[in-house]
This record gives structure tokens, sequence and C-alpha cells, in this order.
């Protein structure tokens, strides 16, 4: 499944150059793959009686072109990789100006915690479906888990 959102600008979102900050860029990829999940029945509440939430180890985000103040923008959602369950898994969001030029590409490495014993987890069969409903990008690739 193919997973893409329009968000409206703010003000807030941009400087004193009008163009949008550059941490307002991952606001809305951070945004987007919230409401990706809740739109698929795992949202915050979901989570929290489920006792896991998603921590993030890594963020990148590639600029391509700025976003001016007024313009709206789009994301699209892809899986680029998981482990087998889910247990870890890397989201590429790609934020699109409204003229349909590439803005930038923000790839993100997340892994679930037990919110209790604050430890790695391994997530439901609901966040497995629901994770491997995404459309994979091209490069998409298994991650492999080390043993203990």
């Amino acid at each position: 499944m193919s997973y893409k959102i329009n968000f409206q600008t703010k003000w807030a979102d941009f400087d004193a150059n009008k163009h949008m900050r550059h941490t307002a860029y991952n606001d809305y990829a951070a945004e987007a793959r919230l409401r990706f999940l809740d739109e698929n029945d795992f949202g915050l509440s979901v989570m929290e009686k489920q006792n896991i939430g998603p921590i993030l180890f890594s963020e990148n985000t590639i600029f391509r072109r700025e976003i001016k103040l007024g313009e709206d923008i789009s994301i699209a959602l892809f899986l680029e990789a998981s482990s087998k369950n889910c247990e870890r898994f890397k989201l590429k969001a790609l934020l699109f100006r409204q003229d349909g030029e590439l803005a930038a590409t923000i790839t993100v490495f997340l892994a679930w915690i037990d919110l209790t014993k604050r430890k790695l987890a391994t997530p439901s069969k609901q966040i497995i479906k629901t994770l491997n409903s995404l459309e994979k990008t091209d490069d998409f690739e298994e991650i492999i888990l080390k043993s203990k």
C-alpha cells in the first residue's frame, strides 16, 4: 500500500528568509509516520494499551529544494528495511513541494520499546501487518538481527 498525506504549512514553519526551517521538514515526516500508524489502527492509544512505543535510533535528512513561505507539502511514506518481525525497521519519507518537486528525503531507523521494562521489544502481529502493508522501496533490504 502506498501512503501519501498532504499538509498545509504554517507561518511558524518558516524562517526570516521565508523558507521552511530545516527542523520543520523532520517534524512533518514524524507527523506522517504517526498518522500512518493511527490511520491503520495502531495509534498512540493502542500503543499505550500494548505497552509499546517506537524508539528512534537515527534520522537522516537530504535537502533537495527549498519550500517557500505559503507552500503546502505532501509526503509519501515507504518501508525501506525491516527485520523479520519488524523489531527494527527503516522508513523513508519523500517530501514534495506543492508543484511536485522533491524537496527532501528523510530516512529513519526505528525499533520498538517495552514502555515498562524500557527494553527493546517485538511488536504485536497487528503492527507487523501494518508495517508490512507499506509500499517497499526499490532497494528494500531485510535487517538481520544478531543472536544473543
